[in-house]
C-alpha cells in the first residue's frame, strides 16, 4: 500500500509541474501565449457580455480628373466612441503617404547593385517627378471651426476640443486631394494603368480617403506606421461616396448604385435588370463592341455615379471608359440573392467573359458554406494587370490573355485562383474583421484555406498551388534562419506567401483532413465565422473557438504549426515481428528479444521480415490484480493471440512537429489497411514513440503517411523497408518534393 501511495505521489508531483509551467513541451497548454479571458472576449473564444467596437461613418464626395490623374475629396466622418473609456483625440489613416517624399518604405526597403540591372529596377532613379501622398486642404469640426491635428507619416491625430466620452459621437471633416499612383512604374495595391494603344487608363482607386484607425478592447489605438506590407485595420460604418467622373466612364464600387437613371442608359438598365434574374449565365450590361466604341472620344463632362453600403470597413471603386460589364445573380437562399459582377477591359477577353463571374459565384457558394452566408447585395471582380487586391464587395485582379486573346492553362486557373482569393477576402477580412497589420495570416491563411476548398469543390482537377501538404515541404523543410513563426508581425515575415498565405492554410487543411476530421472542424470553423463576424476577433478568439466548438485539445497543434519553425519529419527507426509460441525450444534458440531488425534489413525479393520473433504467454500472477476478485481468461487471450501477427514498431520525431502518425500497412496477399495514431502518442516522450500493431495477415511493407497528409519532410525514412520507399510513393511521382 506504501508503494502505491508513493507511486501516486509521484506521478501528482510530476504532473503538477506542467501546469506551474516548468516543462515548456509540445503539449504543454498554450496558457500564458494567449491574452488572458475576460468580458469583452471568453476563454470559450466568444465574445464576451461586454463586448465592444467602434464605429464610424463616412459621406464622401470624390473627383476623378482623368487629364490630371489626380484624386480630390472631402468626407464628413461621424465616429462613435462605444468603448467604455474616454478618448481625447483620433487616429486616422493616411495610406497614401507611404509614396511622400519622406515616407519611410523606400528608406526601409533594401537593395543592392549587380553588374546588370533591368532599367525598371534601377534603384533610385525615377523616369517622373511624381509626387505621392495626401494633401490636406482641412480638418475642421461640424461647424467649420478649424481642428488641431498632427501628422506623424501615414498617422494623423485630430486633437478633440473636449474629451469624447463612452457613448458619445463627434462629427468632423476632412479636405483632400492626391496624385494617382501609376502602377506600371510605382506598384501599389491601387492606382492607375495607361493603355497606349487607345491613350485610355483603367483606374482602381482604393485607400483614397483619410481612414479612421482601429481603437480596440486588446490593443487600443492600431496606430502601426503602414509601410506598404502589413495592410489594413479599419472600424465598421456605413457610406455614402458620391463619386464624380468623366460622363463616358463605367464606375465599378463598394455599395448599391443610388442613381442609375442618371448614369446609366435605358438599354443599360434594362440588362442590368435582367442580370437580377439570370442564375445560370452572366448578361451583358457593357457589350465588348460598346466598350470598343466607347475608349474611341473622350467626355469632357462629368457625371456623378452615387453609391451607399452598410456595415462594411472600407470602400473602393474602380473607373474607366475601357469597361466591359457583366452580371449574373446567385441563389445562396430563398431571400438572399446578390449580384456577382466582373468589368473588365477587352484586353482581358475572351478569358473573362467566360471566366471571371462564374468564379465570383463558385466563391460566394463555398465561402457561404464554410463560413456565413454572403451578407452584401453584390460582389464584384476588376481586371486590373498584375495584381490582386481586395475590398468590401469589390477586388482587383490579374490574368490577362496574349495580344491575340489565346491564353494557357496556367494563365487560365491563375486567374481563377487569383479572383477566388480576392472574392474570399470579403469574408477574411471584410467582414470576419481580424486586424492584418498585425496578423496577417488571419485573413491570408484563413483565406487560403478556404480558397483551396472552393477550387477543390467548384472545378475538376484544379492546379492547387496552396493547401495541399505536399507542396509547403519545400518551405517547411529549408534553413530556419530564413523561416519565422506563423505568429510572427507582417513587416517581420520573411517569406511572405508561405509564411502568411500556405503554411497557415496547409495547417487548417491537415487539421481538418487528418487531425480533427471535416465535420468537427467544419462545425468549429463556422462557429468562429458566426461569433465573429462583423467584429474583431484576434488569434486567441480562433484558437479558444476551434477547441471549444469540437472538444479537441488542439493547443499542441497551435504551438507546433503557429508558433514554431519546426517541420514534420517522422521516422520509422526499428520494426520487431512477434508471433505467439508454445515451442520453449524455439524461444530457447532465437536471438534475444533485444534484437531488433532494421528497416533495411530485408534484403532484394525478400519479404519485408522474413523471421518473426516468438513470444508466449503466461497467466497473470494474482498481485496485479489488486482487490479485484475476479480474472481474466488466460486460455481465452492466448487463443486470440495464437494466429495473430505483433509488429512493434519505433518511430522517431526527427522534425521536432508533433504530429498524428498514419500507418499504411501492405500485406503479403497485397491488400492495404491504413491506421492513425494520434498526436498525443508523442505526449511522454517527444523524440521516440514506440507502438504494437495487431495484424491478421502477414505484413510486407510498412510506410508512415502514405497519402502526404502531413507535410513530412523526408520519405525515405518513412517506409520500411527502405528498398520499398519508391514503390510505396510511385502513385505521387510527380506531386513529391
Amino acid at each position: 500500500m506504501k508503494k502505491v501511495f508513493l507511486l501516486f505521489s509521484l506521478v501528482f508531483i510530476y504532473g503538477t509541474s506542467f501546469g506551474q509551467g516548468k516543462y515548456e513541451g509540445k503539449f504543454e497548454q498554450l496558457g500564458s501565449l494567449l491574452r488572458s479571458p475576460n468580458v469583452y472576449r471568453t476563454a470559450s473564444g466568444a465574445p464576451g457580455p461586454e463586448y465592444w467596437q467602434q464605429r464610424a461613418d463616412y459621406n464622401i464626395d470624390v473627383t476623378l480628373d482623368d487629364d490630371r490623374q489626380t484624386i480630390t475629396g472631402s468626407e464628413t466622418i461621424t465616429y462613435y466612441n462605444n468603448s467604455p473609456n474616454p478618448l481625447g483625440y483620433l487616429w486616422v489613416q493616411l495610406d497614401q503617404n507611404m509614396r511622400a517624399t519622406d515616407s519611410h518604405t523606400p528608406k526601409v526597403a533594401t537593395s543592392g547593385m549587380r553588374d546588370t540591372l533591368y532599367s525598371k529596377w534601377v534603384p533610385g532613379i525615377e523616369l517622373n517627378d511624381y509626387e505621392g501622398g495626401y494633401k490636406i486642404k482641412s480638418v475642421t469640426d461640424e461647424n467649420g471651426n478649424d481642428l488641431k491635428y498632427f501628422i506623424n507619416k501615414t498617422m494623423m491625430r485630430v486633437e478633440l476640443p473636449s474629451v469624447m466620452n463612452s457613448g458619445d459621437t463627434f462629427e468632423f471633416n476632412i479636405e483632400w486631394s492626391y496624385n494617382i499612383n501609376d502602377r506600371m512604374s510605382d506598384g501599389g495595391r491601387s492606382g492607375m494603368e495607361y493603355f497606349p494603344e487607345d491613350d485610355n487608363y483603367l483606374y482602381t482607386i482604393a485607400q483614397f480617403y483619410p481612414r479612421m484607425a482601429v481603437y480596440s478592447d486588446f490593443e487600443g489605438w492600431q496606430n502601426k506606421q503602414f509601410l506598404g506590407r502589413g495592410e489594413f485595420a479599419l472600424p465598421f460604418g456605413n457610406y455614402e461616396v458620391s463619386i464624380t467622373v468623366p460622363s463616358d466612364h463605367i464606375v465599378a464600387s463598394t455599395g448599391v448604385l443610388q442613381n442609375e437613371k442618371e448614369v446609366l442608359t435605358k438599354k443599360q438598365i434594362n440588362r442590368f435588370e435582367k442580370a437580377k434574374k439570370s442564375f445560370d449565365e452572366p448578361v451583358l450590361i457593357v457589350t465588348e463592341e460598346e466598350a470598343i466604341e466607347n475608349e474611341k472620344e473622350k467626355a469632357k463632362d462629368t457625371k456623378t455615379w452615387v453609391y451607399k453600403a452598410e456595415n462594411v470597413r472600407d470602400f473602393a471603386f474602380a473607373s474607366s471608359r475601357k469597361f466591359i460589364w457583366d452580371a449574373q445573380a446567385v441563389k445562396l437562399s430563398d431571400d438572399n440573392t446578390p449580384l456577382a459582377m466582373s468589368y473588365y477591359p477587352k484586353e482581358g477577353n475572351p478569358l473573362w467573359e467566360e471566366e471571371s463571374t462564374k468564379a465570383v459565384k463558385n466563391t460566394l457558394e463555398t465561402y457561404s458554406k464554410y463560413t456565413i452566408e454572403y451578407p452584401y447585395p453584390v460582389a464584384i471582380s476588376v481586371h486590373a494587370a498584375s495584381i490582386g487586391m481586395e475590398y468590401p464587395m469589390i477586388c482587383f485582379n490579374f490574368g490577362r490573355p496574349d495580344k491575340d486573346g489565346n491564353y494557357s492553362e496556367t494563365t487560365k486557373y491563375r486567374m481563377i485562383g487569383v479572383i477566388i482569393h480576392e472574392v474570399g477576402h470579403n469574408f477574411f477580412p471584410m467582414i470576419i474583421n481580424s486586424d492584418e497589420r498585425q496578423w496577417t495570416w488571419m485573413d491570408e491563411g484563413l483565406n487560403t484555406f478556404v480558397q483551396y476548398r472552393t477550387e477543390v469543390e467548384q472545378y475538376d482537377n484544379f492546379p492547387s498551388r496552396r493547401g495541399p501538404a505536399a507542396n509547403i515541404v519545400r518551405y517547411m523543410k529549408g534553413d530556419k534562419q530564413f523561416i519565422r513563426p506563423i505568429m510572427t508581425n507582417s513587416e517581420q515575415i520573411l517569406q511572405f506567401g508561405a509564411n502568411a498565405y500556405a503554411k497557415p492554410a496547409t495547417a487548417l487543411n491537415i487539421l481538418r483532413e487528418t487531425v480533427m476530421g471535416p465535420e468537427s472542424f467544419d462545425y468549429a470553423f463556422k462557429e468562429y465565422a458566426k461569433r465573429w463576424a462583423f467584429k474583431h476577433p484576434t488569434p486567441a478568439d480562433l484558437f479558444r473557438t476551434m477547441e471549444d466548438a469540437s472538444a479537441v485539445d488542439l493547443d499542441w497543434f497551435w504551438k507546433g504549426w503557429f508558433y514554431s519553425t519546426d517541420h514534420v519529419d517522422i521516422t520509422i527507426e526499428k520494426v520487431r515481428w512477434f508471433k505467439y509460441t508454445e515451442d520453449k525450444e524455439k524461444l530457447e534458440n532465437q536471438v534475444s528479444v533485444s534484437a531488433s531488425q532494421e528497416p533495411g534489413d530485408a534484403s532484394e525479393g525478400e519479404t519485408a521480415l522474413e523471421d518473426p520473433m516468438y513470444f508466449t504467454i503466461t497467466d497473470t500472477p494474482d498481485r496485479y490484480y489488486g482487490e479485484f476478485m475476479n480474472r481474466v481468461d488466460d486460455k481465452e487471450i492466448v487463443n486470440k493471440a495464437k494466429d495473430k501477427n505483433f509488429y512493434e514498431v519505433t518511430f522517431e520525431n526527427e522534425g521536432g512537429l508533433v504530429m498524428p502518425i498514419i500507418v499504411e500497412f501492405t500485406y503479403a496477399d497485397g491488400t492495404t489497411e491504413t491506421q492513425k495514431v494520434p498526436a498525443e502518442i508523442w505526449r511522454r516522450n517527444e523524440n521516440v514513440a514506440v507502438k504494437t500493431f495487431i495484424t491478421e495477415k502477414e505484413v510486407t511493407r510498412i510506410t508512415v503517411d502514405p497519402n502526404l497528409e502531413t507535410a513530412d519532410v523526408n520519405l525515405e525514412n518513412n517506409v520500411y523497408p527502405r528498398k520499398d520507399v519508391k514503390s510505396a510513393f510511385d502513385k505521387f511521382k510527380d506531386g513529391t518534393d
